[in-house]
C-alpha cells in the first residue's frame, strides 16, 4: 500500500491481524512505534530473543505492511507505516464499532432464545 489512504484488502486485514496477533510480535511493534526510527541492531539489544526470532517477525510485519525497512550501510533502520496502521484502525473501528465510526446501529442484538 503506497501513496495516499487507500482501503485495506480482506486479505491484507487478515495479514495484519495474523501479525498482531503474536505477542512478541506486537511488542517488536510498539517499539518501531515508539520512534521515528529504530536500528535493527537495537530491537535484538532490547528483546531476550535470538536475532533469528527477531528477523522472522521483523519478516512479517514487513509482509502485512506494518513497517518499512531502509539500508543504511550494514544497519537496517525501521518505522511504522502509519497510513497502513491507521487504515487499519479505521476499517476495524466501522466494521466493530459502527457507532463510534459514526454509523447507526440497531440496538443491541438480543439471540432468540434469550427474549
Amino acid at each position: 500500500m503506497n501513496g495516499s489512504a487507500q482501503t485495506l484488502s480482506e486479505s491484507q486485514i487478515q495479514r495484519i491481524a495474523r501479525a498482531l496477533a503474536d505477542p512478541q510480535r506486537f511488542s517488536i511493534l510498539a517499539r518501531i512505534a515508539a520512534e521515528r526510527e529504530v536500528a535493527c541492531k537495537q530491537l535484538v539489544a532490547d528483546f531476550a530473543i535470538t536475532q533469528a526470532t527477531i528477523s522472522h517477525h521483523l519478516k512479517e510485519l514487513v509482509a502485512a505492511d506494518l513497517i518499512q525497512s531502509r539500508r543504511v550501510g550494514q544497519c537496517a533502520m525501521l518505522s511504522r507505516r502509519d497510513q497502513v496502521l491507521e487504515e487499519y484502525i479505521r476499517q476495524l473501528t466501522a466494521t466493530l464499532l459502527p457507532s463510534v465510526a459514526g454509523e447507526p446501529t440497531g440496538g443491541p442484538f438480543i439471540p432468540p432464545e434469550c427474549e
